[in-house]
């Protein structure tokens, strides 16, 4: 047997769904946090009340992530399964116009009519649904809404960026606090964006540079704004 019988590509747009929530889920909960307790701690709160914000927005966003991922990839799920509902109709009623409307999406790719009417014809004869779900919807297993994997996906993503912010805190004392939370946090946020780029396949720099960026502007800005209410509590 042939190596070539062996060959198998693995490609990276088959992550998309857990790659997307995992991505997002690490970087809200590195940066949300992250700025939080800076604005807080850069109001002059004490080391506790610093540890306290900072643990109650960890909990606070991982069940937020999770819901709002759930709630958004269902309804997803739902208008997916409505398509898929009104597509199943449609063969039932009218399969031969249901053919010649998947011949022409393969002609429109580049195949002649005749091979075209075979093709259709014979994914149709293996599983119809399944060749008009993918090629005509746009559905499939790769990129189909799977609402828990992206929940859990989410919240436990969140968690782990919650985890550099949260030991600083707690590793360090009162008095360089700020600067040592910031600098924490913009070192992970690197490797965030360095990691999630690698994963995807995309380029390394381009996508450190982006989410080390933006990250860096929220907590600048929010340690800006706990600073400017501490002096004004003052």
């Amino acid at each position: 047997m042939s190596a070539r019988s062996h060959h198998h590509e693995r490609h990276r747009s088959e992550r998309t769904g857990w790659l997307r929530a995992a991505v997002l889920g690490a970087n809200d909960g590195l940066v949300s946090v992250g700025a939080l307790v800076l604005g807080v701690a850069a109001s002059q709160a004490s080391h506790s009340d610093v540890l306290i914000a900072g643990v109650s927005a960890w909990i606070a966003g991982a069940l937020s992530m999770a819901a709002g991922e759930y709630v958004s990839v269902s309804s997803q799920a739902d208008t997916e399964q409505a398509d898929l509902e009104l597509e199943r109709r449609e063969l039932e009623r009218y399969p031969e116009r249901e053919r010649e409307e998947l011949a022409q999406i393969y002609v429109g790719r580049g195949l002649d009519a005749e091979l075209a009417d075979k093709v259709a014809g014979q994914l149709m004869a293996h599983n119809a649904l399944e060749a008009h779900a993918r090629d005509e919807i746009g559905i499939s297993d790769t990129v189909g809404a799977k609402p828990l994997q992206a929940a859990w996906a989410s919240s436990l993503s969140f968690t782990l960026g919650v985890v550099p912010p949260l030991l600083a805190i707690w590793l360090t004392p009162s008095a360089w606090l700020v600067p040592v939370v910031f600098v924490v946090c913009l070192a992970f946020l690197a490797v965030l964006g360095a990691l999630g780029a690698w994963a995807g396949g995309a380029d390394v720099r381009k996508g450190t540079q982006r989410v080390f960026v933006w990250g860096a502007l929220a907590m600048l800005v929010t340690a800006g704004v706990g600073a400017l209410f501490g002096v004004s509590a003052g």
